[in-house]
């Protein structure tokens, strides 16, 4: 059975917000003019649009183009397998960046010459453990001579001069401010936050999100604007709604706003500064995969929200996952785009998913553009769980990447018939037959996968044409969830610390501590070889790349989980003979809370696995990465492509299948798509009309990162992050910036 919905407003309106600034929402008209010459924002400008009108590279010349320059940050470390996901800005001829150990940059955009270097652990002198994690890029704001680069490391926002790259003392404390305070919550000092994404300007508001813990342990998601000067907080907006605001009824656990976490934006966001709208993606409300604790549809978890950007009230959302328990998370910032439906141009929101759904909605009204159907779906979920009996399906676009994997999709190409049929096997036991089946101890088929999908490399949109363009992962991934025991309170050390593993570690490391299926989350099986106690604390303690810190635990919960996988013989008993202060510890601080106590979880997945052939290959048939143009005038496909080649295959005479690929696309007036993103290293250029690809480049390292383009002295540069470590790869510490010769 289908109902058919166009949208469902809560509330339409912020409450006690008058007609008379309402109205002007849908009487303005966009005339502001975009000047996609620059590059001065993330996603290019503040609309998204990943667009320069720059057109001195084009499609006749752009077999001419050739490295222009390399800056090499000099902090390459290939045992940790470092990246850089970093999209820089460049303002008045001057590139800004991070490095792969989230230190920040700014070079000379004609010549690569380094001008000055930021490094945020000299500034940091405050007790709150931090990890920088990933860094996607920097913030720009200015107002005559005051202007300022607003960068994030951690949990901490700081605002440096652009000339020197030295923090601004006047802003927050001594030029800084920690994301942990203002949220609105109790005893959260330790919990896990690094912004990631920068934010984004409106007026004399910094706006930012933040990616958090996926566990029960997460802080609130809560979107927040901060004043640019001096770093006090203008305003906020509760992801999680608190009693007596829009959205609270649907949690049926009215304490939930007290414990429940995320639903952030870790995304990045875009603004409409004519209307004066912020858009906001934001992720899935957290334990992520068991909502058995959180019943309800979870307002305002996976929403894109339209919020007043002077204020931070809501105008308008739209909810792509009702109770999420896939980790659904909207993954990239959206574009802002102006497209002609049914005979008149209107000002739209375009929105990409993980799920390969592109959600395309009135800016002002939030009205989509094409329908949307609630399809009812499956309901049988794990014992507690209480899954959403529909969810939204747009009926156009028409989804970028393939979301069913068949019996007649299993990869015959790197496979003989023996592996076939063992894939066959487990395809067969994998609950499969639906978008949103719920999550099972049988396994879950996630297709496409945790990482989507669209990803946060995010979409290209070209205003002239009315083109989006979007890569994708067509990568099937495997849930599997297993019952967990509540934490032992007897037994010997050793079975103590085996719990304390298994509540902490295994979602992602798995049962067994063997990681996942292609190494990017690494074994811990002879961890004792590899680190001794000290590493593993400091990893603990501190992070490292995709795992995130671990303070919020005890030390004495950090000494017995790192005891127990450098299999270091622990003591006989328990100090003071108090297991539970042990294994019930959250942290060290001692304060009272007057937030509850979060509920035991029964269930935890087996961590995250890819579905993969004995050649590392995906187990359904290629393609296994795209890129694709779909016009969205009309919701249809224009061109779509395999992204990507394994070199092996392409020397049997096999066509390009595609690869995984994280960073996303920019096109130009030029008539040209560059794109980096691929496993094979190569920095690509496609003809934006056709999908043809006119000219490919051979990376040091990686490009998981999205260009940018821009221009200094007349001249046109494209620059791009080389800095690998993702899918197996080695890591880069270099920026590319490609032109025409002179």
């Amino acid at each position: 059975m289908v109902s058919k919905i166009l949208f469902k407003f809560i509330y339409p309106f912020p409450k006690g917000l008058p007609w008379s600034s309402i109205l002007p929402l849908f009487i303005a008209c966009n005339d502001a003019k975009t000047d996609y010459s620059r590059w001065e924002n993330y996603g290019g400008t503040k609309d998204a649009a990943r667009y320069s009108s720059l057109n001195q590279i084009d499609t006749n010349n752009v077999k001419n183009l050739s490295v222009a320059w390399a800056f090499h940050t000099g902090e390459i470390d290939t045992s940790n397998k470092t990246q850089m996901q970093c999209q820089p800005i460049i303002v008045e001829g001057i590139v800004y960046g991070a490095t792969p150990k989230k230190n920040f940059f700014a070079v000379d955009g004609a010549t690569g010459k380094l001008k000055w270097l930021f490094k945020p652990a000299e500034f940091i002198t405050d007790s709150t453990p931090w990890w920088a994690g990933t860094n996607r890029g920097v913030t720009y704001w200015s107002e005559k001579e005051d202007k300022r680069l607003f960068v994030t490391v951690g949990p901490f926002l700081f605002a440096l001069n652009i000339y020197d790259g030295k923090p601004i003392e006047s802003f927050g404390n001594k030029g800084k401010i920690d994301l942990h305070d203002g949220l609105d919550r109790d005893n959260i000092e330790k919990t896990f936050i690094a912004a990631n994404t920068p934010g984004i300007i409106y007026k004399d508001k910094i706006i930012v999100g933040m990616r958090l813990s996926e566990g029960v342990d997460a802080a609130p998601g809560h979107i927040r604007a901060f004043n640019v000067s001096t770093g006090k907080r203008a305003w906020i907006f509760h992801t999680v709604p608190h009693p007596g605001e829009a959205g609270f009824e649907t949690w049926q656990d009215t304490a939930a706003w007290r414990w429940v976490g995320s639903a952030n934006n870790w995304a990045g966001m875009s603004v409409d500064e004519k209307r004066g709208i912020v858009y906001v993606p934001t992720g899935s409300a957290t334990p992520d995969f068991y909502g058995g604790f959180r019943v309800g549809n979870n307002l305002f978890s996976d929403c894109l929200l339209a919020l007043d950007a002077n204020t931070g009230k809501r105008i308008w959302h739209f909810q792509a996952v009702h109770h999420d328990m896939w980790d659904r998370d909207f993954p990239a910032n959206p574009n802002l785009v102006t497209v002609k439906k049914d005979g008149r141009m209107i000002d739209a929101v375009a929105q990409i998913s993980k799920q390969g759904f592109v959600y395309v909605f009135n800016r002002e009204t939030g009205e989509p553009l094409f329908p949307i159907e609630e399809k009812l779906v499956p309901t049988e979920g794990l014992a507690g769980e209480m899954p959403s009996k529909t969810q939204p399906f747009p009926l156009k676009p028409k989804p970028y990447a393939r979301q069913y994997f068949g019996e007649n999709s299993i990869n015959t190409i790197t496979t003989d018939a023996k592996e076939q049929a063992e894939i066959l096997t487990k395809l067969k036991r994998i609950k499969r037959s639906n978008l949103f089946e719920p999550p099972s101890k049988t396994g879950t088929m996630i297709f496409p996968g945790f990482d989507g999908g669209g990803e946060w490399g995010g979409a290209a949109f070209d205003p002239t044409t009315n083109i989006l363009y979007v890569n994708a992962n067509e990568m099937p991934w495997v849930m599997e969830m297993v019952d967990v025991e509540k934490p032992v309170t007897t037994g010997t050390p050793r079975e103590i610390a085996h719990s304390l593993y298994f509540t902490n570690c295994s979602s992602c490391h798995g049962q067994n501590m063997k990681g996942n299926t292609d190494g990017t989350i690494p074994t811990l099986v002879g961890l004792k070889s590899k680190m001794n106690k000290a590493q593993v604390l400091e990893i603990m303690q501190k992070g490292r790349k995709m795992m995130p810190a671990m303070a919020q635990l005890s030390t004495e919960v950090r000494e017995r989980i790192a005891n127990y996988l450098l299999d270091i013989n622990t003591p006989t008993h328990i100090p003071n003979g108090d297991v539970n202060s042990v294994l019930g510890q959250l942290s060290d601080s001692k304060t009272p809370s007057t937030n509850p106590e979060p509920p035991f979880i029964p269930f935890r997945m087996n961590g995250y696995n890819k579905f993969l052939t004995k050649s590392g290959h995906p187990a359904i048939s290629p393609p296994w990465g795209t890129l694709t143009a779909i016009d969205l005038n009309t919701g249809d496909h224009v061109w779509q492509i395999p992204l990507g080649e394994f070199d092996d295959l392409t020397k049997k005479g096999i066509p390009p299948t595609g690869t995984e690929n994280y960073g996303g696309p920019v096109v130009t007036a030029g008539g040209l798509v560059f794109i980096g993103a691929t496993k094979d290293e190569k920095f690509r250029v496609f003809n934006k009309r056709t999908g043809k690809l006119l000219w490919e480049y051979k990376l040091p390292a990686g490009a998981y990162a999205t260009p940018s383009v821009f221009s200094v002295n007349g001249k046109q540069y494209v620059v791009v992050a080389c800095g690998g470590g993702k899918m197996g790869t080695k890591s880069g510490d270099s920026y590319m910036a490609f032109a025409l010769p002179n």
